[in-house]
């Protein structure tokens, strides 16, 4: 007991609206339905954690999560209450601030724990049919100040080792172990090849139909970290862990359930870490990067890809450099800073040059070829284009290039660049080429399941209105209108919002 209120929970308290005995009640209902009938909590106790910081003992932290997880409709973790962790999962770190409330970086032993729970309740979210939303974005500047030296460190060695004629005996290292027998070699090849086929998926459908299946993969390889494998399976065991949590977040930022999305960049860099690869580390939090600029907050992406350059570390192939280059001259453009933006995307098309395909990227990176490389490009210049109408026709050319040499399969990416090249014709003041693109990106809009593709294209119909006189473009704006999810447009005193 600390004897300060427990702000968090207060805070959770007063967005769930119970009483304190209607939670007491509630605890102890709960408690009895997972098996823990002596549990009797009563309004005194619940009054003792919220003002006094009493840290209930186990199962209570384990039950209220799951009751404000389902109460609020996003995952609530034992952390979002101001509890720390017991047992085997080790100490917390005295890292919890008022500027670092979830205690970044969290040490080593917890990294299974967390991504088992947050999956767990990630996964009754969805079961229940509630929407995962509600929590705030944690502040770019925040997780690069917490993390920089952790990330540029080496990992700690694990306190034990399980011999390879000994997996039964390993220890655990998860906080609620999930109950699976270690897995060898040729069950990780088959991990690593369904990261494979979730990844082809997402670049062609989006994110919205196999996000739980992710998930689910996802928890079942946190319940297999709870074991000690030999080093070399417990190393690419980590790098599936942080591949599928990448794809989780990516796949949650898709679909809109931001600070869900943020949570997996960041247990992705902790596996990547715990994995000792680096440079997935930092192309994990380039990922949160780009979800600050697409969410208006290129100030919070700049901070975040100074930690992902800096904790990439120096085996960092050429083309990985050039993809993270490129998400920070998105940034830059997004300030309207034209000048380092081009200096920026000058660095990237260097690098990728230099980049002689005698080191084979890793499987996260084959994504980027020379395609997406143009993709970026337009995208930045189209940014740009907001600041200075003359990078609009830069922006063409390299949209116009992703599209040519675009392969079968990223469908998504290609209405992202038709988006780019019907805004960028907009902007250069060119509707009829404008309203062709932008016919193109439309009729491909309903193959996918991508909050993004629709967020992109409610940014280029704003585009559309200085054209409002032209009866091609009224007619196109009445077709976004009808395809765009409900309530996108609103009335205001007779004019659309």
């Amino acid at each position: 007991m600390t004897g300060e209120p427990n702000t968090r929970l207060s805070d959770l308290f007063g967005m769930a609206g119970w009483s304190k005995g209607e939670l007491a009640r509630m605890v102890n209902r709960q408690a009895a339905a997972m098996g823990h009938h002596q549990l009797a909590t009563d309004t005194s106790r619940v009054r003792r954690w919220i003002d006094m910081g009493e840290s209930p003992r186990d199962p209570v932290p384990d039950v209220l999560a799951a009751l404000f997880t389902e109460r609020l409709g996003r995952v609530v973790t034992i952390e979002d209450l101001g509890f720390g962790r017991r047992g085997r999962v080790g100490k917390r770190r005295e890292t919890g601030t008022e500027n670092n409330p979830d205690g970044l970086p969290w040490a080593p032993e917890r990294t299974a724990a967390v991504l088992t729970e947050f999956t767990g309740m990630d996964l009754m979210l969805n079961r229940r049919g509630l929407v995962g939303a509600g929590a705030a974005l944690t502040a770019g500047s925040v997780l690069t100040g917490a993390m920089n030296d952790w990330l540029r460190s080496e990992p700690a060695p694990a306190a034990r080792t399980a011999r390879p004629d000994d997996p039964l005996h390993a220890d655990s290292a998860g906080y609620d172990r999930y109950e699976a027998a270690p897995i060898g070699s040729e069950e990780i090849e088959a991990l690593e090849r369904s990261v494979e086929v979730f990844r082809a998926w997402d670049a062609a459908r989006g994110g919205g139909l196999q996000r739980k299946a992710v998930v689910g993969q996802l928890n079942e390889v946190g319940g297999m970290l709870a074991y000690r494998h030999p080093d070399h399976l417990q190393r690419r065991l980590w790098g599936v862990a942080a591949n599928l949590s990448v794809l989780a977040g990516w796949m949650s930022h898709d679909v809109g359930l931001e600070p869900t999305a943020q949570k997996y960049f960041v247990i992705a860099a902790h596996a990547a870490r715990e994995g000792g690869d680096r440079p997935r580390a930092g192309e994990a939090l380039s990922r949160a990067a780009r979800q600050m600029v697409h969410l208006g907050r290129p100030d919070d992406a700049l901070d975040l890809m100074k930690l992902a350059k800096s904790g990439s570390g120096e085996e960092t192939l050429p083309r990985t450099q050039a993809m993270l280059r490129t998400i920070e001259a998105w940034a830059q453009a997004s300030m309207g800073r034209g000048q380092a933006m081009r200096r920026t995307l000058g660095e990237a098309e260097e690098l990728f040059v230099s980049d002689k395909g005698d080191v084979p990227p890793p499987s996260w990176m084959q994504m980027f070829d020379e395609a997406d490389m143009h993709g970026m490009q337009a995208l930045a210049f189209r940014t740009l284009a907001e600041h200075e109408p003359a990078a609009a026709v830069t922006a063409q050319r390299h949209a116009k290039q992703a599209l040519d040499l675009r392969a079968n399969g990223r469908q998504r990416s290609k209405i992202f660049d038709y988006i780019s090249l019907a805004s960028a014709c907009f902007i250069a003041d060119d509707p009829e080429q404008a309203d062709r693109y932008a016919r193109l990106a439309l009729v491909s809009m309903g193959e996918t399941s991508s909050q993004r593709t629709w967020d992109r294209l409610r940014e280029m119909y704003r585009l559309t209105g200085q054209f409002a006189g032209y009866a091609k473009i009224e007619d196109l704006r009445e077709e976004i209108e009808l395809a765009l999810p409900q309530g996108t447009f609103k009335k205001s005193g007779g004019a659309r919002t």
